[in-house]
């Protein structure tokens, strides 16, 4: 069987567990009474559930068992399995973590120690950024700082998705484009072990919008949006910085831009104010759209193509065939895009 079919097969086979599972979550979540509750700070007016995690987990995972079966994990070296592993261990933990929140509201504390806990045991087993890019100085092995540095990395990815989790779909279509591209760049760079991963999570996040975009049947909740975050920021850790190229060392951060922007200015905001920073408002890009008058959905789709716009330019870096083609059409998409929200906002301001 050609390698490449194997991440064919996890897309679609995670792409359709979700779709079929995602109904009976449902139905479960609404006679369970697990469901988010409209208040002041969020947009749906009426009661939904937020389980929807299960089934990006649940897709995500039977798809990788179903080629690990197939064979496809045969050939991989003894550190790209580990690194699978390592990877797969914390999204299983942060998944757990996430669900827990969902069904007992944990506190924001008591969350963040256990992420730190998982991403310090993952660390241990392999999944380590050992290279920081220094503008104009290459790469520098950072030695004992790798632990500190790769437990930010995950357990930041982890919320930062968590906290774009905001609107109908924005979530799950920001982290479907980032994986989708995660998956080109790997294969692009012979890392075909965390493309199986990026596939995989690719279908199962993108699937979930039949059911997830506006207007959203079902939420993911935060075991959705933890285990995504950190399953982004693993394969970013074992397919793209573990390599000793520069370009690869930065693409991670390229393509998660979005979340860690909105992420790193709604931090800075609030402990300007003097405001504990996991104190939930509504400084977010998304919110800040909003205010201006910018319907849900255009601000969803804004928010698709920004991210569609930083993860071109991660492919023109990484030097695949044609990515500065991609990059050009998808800021010609980005223009148009921020020229509707200009337009709908002045309508609204006029």
């Amino acid at each position: 069987m050609s390698p490449h079919l194997y991440h064919l097969i996890a897309f679609l086979v995670s792409a359709i567990v979700v779709l079929w599972s995602t109904p009976v979550v449902k139905t479960l979540g609404l006679k369970s009474g697990h469901v988010d509750h409209p208040n002041e700070r969020k947009v749906h007016r009426q009661p939904i559930v937020r389980l929807g995690g299960v089934s990006i987990f649940a897709s995500t995972l039977i798809a990788l068992l179903l080629v690990w079966g197939l064979g496809g994990f045969e050939g991989l070296s003894p550190a790209a399995q580990a690194g699978i592993w390592g990877v797969a261990f914390g999204s299983v933990g942060f998944f757990c973590i996430g669900l827990a929140d969902d069904l007992f509201n944990l506190s924001a504390l008591s969350r963040l120690a256990m992420q730190v806990a998982i991403a310090v045991i993952v660390w241990h087993i392999g999944v380590q950024i050992d290279f920081l890019s220094i503008p104009f100085g290459g790469l520098v092995d950072i030695g004992w700082l790798s632990l500190p540095v790769t437990v930010i990395w995950l357990v930041g990815m982890a919320n930062a998705i968590n906290w774009i989790d905001g609107l109908d779909g924005l979530a799950a279509g920001v982290s479907g484009i980032a994986a989708v591209v995660m998956l080109i760049v790997t294969l692009f760079m012979n890392q075909p072990g965390a493309a199986l991963i990026a596939a995989a999570l690719a279908g199962g996040s993108l699937g979930f919008l039949r059911y997830n975009f506006n207007p959203a049947q079902i939420f993911m909740g935060d075991g959705g949006s933890y285990f995504i975050g950190f399953t982004l920021a693993g394969v970013g850790v074992i397919g793209l910085v573990k390599t000793t190229a520069v370009t690869a060392v930065l693409l991670p951060y390229l393509i998660l831009a979005v979340p860690i922007l909105d992420m790193s200015a709604v931090i800075i905001s609030r402990l300007s104010q003097g405001k504990s920073p996991f104190r939930p408002d509504k400084r977010h890009l998304h919110h800040r759209l909003l205010d201006a008058g910018i319907s849900q959905r255009l601000t969803v789709l804004f928010i698709y193509a920004l991210t569609f716009w930083v993860g071109s330019l991660a492919l023109a870096f990484s030097g695949i065939p044609s990515g500065y083609t991609y990059a050009i059409g998808a800021t010609m998409l980005l223009a148009y895009a921020s020229w509707q929200v200009w337009r709908n906002s002045s309508k609204v301001s006029g």
